[in-house]
């Protein structure tokens, strides 16, 4: 039996979470109320170890991606272009207690890491919306910011979603809990969409578009790659899925799209997906770039992003 769960479904308790016109972050579980401390394992942290209204209540941006490197990056990178007074040094990993995840501050701007594949994006994703819930934070935007293979589009495209899809090219997120699988909408903030694609249009050569993002759950067969320990297709059926794929509206695949927006969605976040491209799947499998080219292509989401969250700042003077 397969239930659906629209992104606006509402909490089975009465909705405490917004009032005098803010937009407070939602939790859909009625036992938390009932805990005496919760424990956010995989970050560290705690309801009781740590006064998270006061670490973490002015956060109004958080970035999240696979690579731990990647994220304390964008967060050296934020911290420079926010012109903050403190020290690169001051600016420490505050998931430092676990091997999991890491997590970064500068300012109003959350840097996280999430691993590779839609569990280990879930798990972090649990504990973010719970901490932001517990630190009362309000009018919260969430950005993943990642890599990516594109599909009919030239490798350093920087893809905006406005839709994840599933492999079936479906708007929807699956999910066994229990004996009973749930479905849910993976539709993502179009006005938000829209204005990171109009942010692009200020940055010189720098080529972005709008389009669905396919989330996999594997990396080499379930994207169709011919390079793996494994191939149970052939190139030409390769070649139909992912044509099939383009005719759908899909221009870049990777794998955590659908869980995030899902999640997102229910809780109340306004949610972006940003990816760049490294390569053309309907050209080959494997990155082939130089490390230059690649660093290069990396960054792109970042300085989008930063520029994105200096013009709602109203730091629009320095804009990059």
């Amino acid at each position: 039996m397969a239930s659906i769960l629209p992104a606006s479904n509402r909490s089975m308790r009465p909705d405490r979470n917004t009032y005098d016109g803010k937009r407070f972050v939602h939790v859909k579980n009625p036992y938390l109320d009932t805990m005496d401390e919760d424990i956010l394992y995989h970050l560290d942290l705690g309801t009781k170890t740590h006064n998270l209204p006061e670490m973490f209540g002015d956060v109004k941006f958080v970035c999240v991606g696979g690579s731990p490197n990647r994220m304390r990056a964008f967060a050296l990178f934020m911290h420079k272009e926010l012109g903050l007074v403190e020290g690169e040094e001051d600016i420490k990993d505050i998931c430092a207690g676990t091997d999991r995840y890491c997590m970064f501050k500068t300012g109003p701007v959350l840097s996280i890491s999430h691993g590779m594949g839609v569990p280990s994006i879930s798990i972090m994703l649990h504990e973010l919306i719970k901490l932001l819930h517990h630190a009362r934070c309000c009018d919260v935007t969430i950005i993943r910011i990642g890599t990516s293979g594109g599909i009919g589009i030239a490798p350093g495209s920087v893809v905006i979603t406005d839709t994840a899809v599933d492999s079936f090219f479906k708007p929807q997120f699956e999910q066994v809990i229990l004996d009973n699988v749930v479905t849910r909408s993976t539709e993502l903030d179009k006005e938000l969409a829209e204005e990171l694609f109009n942010c692009s249009k200020k940055i010189p050569n720098f080529p972005a578009l709008i389009g669905h993002t396919m989330c996999t759950y594997d990396f080499y067969e379930g994207q169709g790659r011919l390079d793996g320990a494994l191939c149970s297709f052939s190139r030409e059926k390769k070649l139909d899925y992912l044509k099939r794929a383009y005719e759908a509206g899909v221009r870049n695949i990777e794998m955590e799209s659908t869980v995030f927006a899902a999640m997102c969605g229910l809780c109340g976040l306004k949610a972006a997906v940003v990816c760049v491209t490294l390569l053309d799947r309907l050209d080959c499998d494997q990155i082939t770039l130089s490390h230059d080219v690649l660093m290069e292509y990396q960054r792109r989401p970042q300085l989008l992003i930063s520029n994105f969250i200096k013009k709602k700042l109203g730091l629009c003077d320095q804009i990059s």
